[in-house]
């Protein structure tokens, strides 16, 4: 299988390295405006050739991704679609998806966003191992191609990470609490302890590592990170908003001296937060008839991902006679395949445990 990524840094280095590493028979081409990038990442193993234009990258590709700024990928991708063949999926790795989602208007195009990276840039910083555990979202249009789907839904399987469809509003509003705001918050934390230097010199210099692991993130990648902020303005300024009134919530609290009911919640918030990353159990095979129409695993995949179900991995096989098919999927934990089984049966297809 032929992979076309278009931007090699350090997600996309990484895609390379991990499509390398844990896709039999697998070809990356990589594309960029830096000659001297792409001679990098193929010295460094994450791509096995350059192209020289999009068109050249993404000839006889199965699967595309477009690693670019935020506000480079309109254009990005619908270059790439109209470059790619008819049976190539393309997706993105962009941080919000609401704007791209309408900009895009093409069956092969399925949105998506690896939970995944570090504050370092580049495709010398890239790794194999990036996306082993990490949520990868998916965000199909309503008409995403099923087969396509299930490419690079079992593509994002295969390099370690958990697939979860999402639609584009959902996606924007989450990641603004757990991504966008913690650098918004680190920028603004070492830019007032930065203010306190002139006050108290050497003795603010020792930090702790509270403080580091704190402002870990501040003044990331500005290329990425300004188009970030300025395409979620309107989800990162109500979490701001949100948080405004929390802290004035503690403000009263340590005015009344009663913070230990406070401050042992958010050890167990925390505590169930990363519980539920790690949550899993057996898994069970549910097999669905579903019509053969446009957007079907689109729906079913957006319906489980809105109930929080995670789809393990999936697989398509149509009837004969191409007017229906039959849908299996993979769900980690009883709780989450009885779930499974509720939410298409209230979607009105027959299901069945394997």
């Amino acid at each position: 299988m032929r992979i076309a990524v278009l931007g090699v840094g350090l997600i996309g280095g990484s895609i390379g390295l991990a499509a390398r590493e844990h896709v039999e028979d697998v070809e990356v081409v990589g594309f960029g405006r830096d000659p001297g990038r792409l001679r990098g990442a193929v010295e460094l193993g994450a791509i096995d050739r350059a192209a020289d234009s999009i068109e050249a990258a993404v000839e006889g590709a199965a699967l595309c991704f477009a690693c670019a700024p935020v506000g480079a990928l309109p254009e990005l991708v619908r270059s790439t679609l109209a470059a790619a063949g008819p049976d190539c999926v393309v997706t993105d790795v962009g941080s919000t998806k609401q704007d791209l989602l309408a900009a895009i208007d093409d069956a092969r195009f399925v949105g998506g966003h690896p939970i995944a990276g570090a504050e370092t840039a580049g495709v010398e910083h890239a790794r194999a191992d990036l996306f082993q555990g990490a949520v990868w979202y998916l965000t199909p249009l309503p008409h995403s191609g099923g087969l396509l789907y299930e490419r690079l839904h079992r593509f994002v399987v295969e390099v370690g990470a958990r697939p979860v469809a999402v639609d584009p509003a959902t996606h924007d509003r989450l990641v603004a609490v757990f991504s966008h705001l913690p650098h918004v918050l680190a920028n603004v934390l070492a830019s007032q302890a930065a203010g306190r230097l002139g006050e108290h010199g050497e003795a603010l210099r020792q930090v702790g590592p509270s403080f580091r692991d704190m402002t870990r993130v501040a003044g990331a990648n500005s290329e990425i990170w300004t188009d970030i902020y300025r395409a979620n303005s309107g989800a990162i300024v109500e979490e701001i908003s949100a948080f405004r009134r929390e802290l004035e919530r503690v403000e009263e609290l340590l005015a009344a001296g009663d913070v230990a009911a406070w401050n042992d919640r958010s050890r167990e918030d925390r505590r169930a937060l990363l519980e539920s990353a790690v949550a899993g159990g057996p898994v069970h095979e549910l097999r669905l008839t579903v019509p053969n129409r446009p957007g079907i695993v689109a729906q079913v995949a957006l319906e489980l991902g809105t109930a929080g179900v995670n789809i393990v991995d999936l697989a398509l096989a149509p009837a004969s006679d191409m007017r229906s098919g039959a849908m299996t999927l993979w769900i980690a934990g009883d709780a989450q395949a009885a779930r499974a089984a509720e939410v298409i049966g209230e979607l009105g297809f027959p299901v069945a445990e394997q």
